[in-house]
């Protein structure tokens, strides 16, 4: 006919209360003292621990649980963002390889144009010189 009560699933309602009796003095809620931008990403971070209530409810430490819960969302956003990251790392790296060979082909056609190279050992000088500005 009674339910059994666990203490520690109902733990997470009186941390949610804007004030908490501690010893008969009303206490703040810790939650308050954040800014509004961070109580907005709390807020979100809790809301997304909500798919795992059911596993986070069945322990006796529901609040640790709710963390590890929150920390399982934070890291599915970070393999998101790699991912997404490296989708679009190849054609920027591409880009900057046809930059670098356009940048090399600039600069040569400059250096020659000035130093007009006609022996081999000018030549040289010349590749130095040009892979040398390629440094900058």
């Amino acid at each position: 006919m009674f339910k059994k009560i666990n203490a520690y699933k109902h733990l997470k309602l009186l941390l949610n209360t804007k004030y908490i009796m501690v010893f008969g003095q009303k206490k703040e809620n810790w939650k308050d003292n954040l800014s509004e931008d961070a109580q907005n990403i709390l807020a979100g971070l809790f809301e997304s621990t909500k798919k795992h209530r059911g596993a986070y409810l069945a322990t006796d430490n529901v609040n640790i649980a709710q963390l590890w819960s929150a920390l399982i969302e934070i890291k599915k956003e970070i393999n998101e963002l790699a991912e997404a990251v490296g989708r679009i790392e190849m054609p920027f790296k591409a880009i900057v390889a046809v930059g670098e060979a356009a940048k090399k082909s600039a600069i040569e056609s400059f250096v020659r144009e000035i130093v007009k190279p006609e022996t081999e050992d000018q030549e040289e000088a010349t590749k130095k010189l040009v892979d040398s500005l390629m440094k900058f």
